[in-house]
């Protein structure tokens, strides 16, 4: 595999809440920095969950709980640095998912053979299909945020599509 074009760079997450005046302040300020993952050729960084779908705003949790691809019933986003020449397994889960390509130049691949080019600002709603994820630049690190949420079994013809997990 390719080496990256850098080091991932880092963001700020910016929590807000209430005073007890009803007021809307912020509650904090981190800087957060993607990190390599076990089983992938990516940095992954969890930006906060919700355990719950609605989630509860009177929660005093930091939101940024241990989950897996997704969590059940709740939420999660995430940041992922995929690196030049990288690409992800084939893979499903029980969620909708909202990618939001931030930098760099990303494809889509579906089980059905589609594939299709994304770039900087464009946005895919993944609706539980077998899928997979690839950095076509040989140069350029890509960053997407997922925002992924519990959703039911895709059905199709009486048969539940099971989740695919690398």
């Amino acid at each position: 595999m390719p080496l990256k074009d850098t080091m991932p760079e880092s963001f700020l997450r910016i929590v807000t809440t209430h005073d007890d005046q009803g007021r809307s302040i912020v509650r904090s300020v981190d800087r957060l920095t993607p990190s390599p993952i076990s089983n992938g050729p990516a940095d992954f960084q969890l930006v906060w969950t919700t355990p719950s779908v609605p989630a509860d705003l009177n929660r005093g949790d930091d939101g940024a709980q241990e989950a897996g691809l997704t969590l059940r019933g709740g939420s999660v986003i995430r940041i992922v640095d995929m690196p030049p020449g990288a690409a992800s397994p084939m893979h499903r889960s029980f969620s909708i998912d909202y990618g939001i390509v931030l930098s760099g130049q990303l494809e889509l691949e579906l089980d059905g053979g589609e594939v299709v080019a994304l770039a900087a600002g464009d946005i895919v709603v993944q609706r539980g299909t077998n899928h997979l994820w690839r950095n076509p630049s040989l140069q350029t690190t890509c960053r997407i945020a997922f925002v992924l949420i519990e959703a039911a079994p895709v059905v199709v013809n009486g048969r539940i599509l099971e989740e695919v997990h690398p």
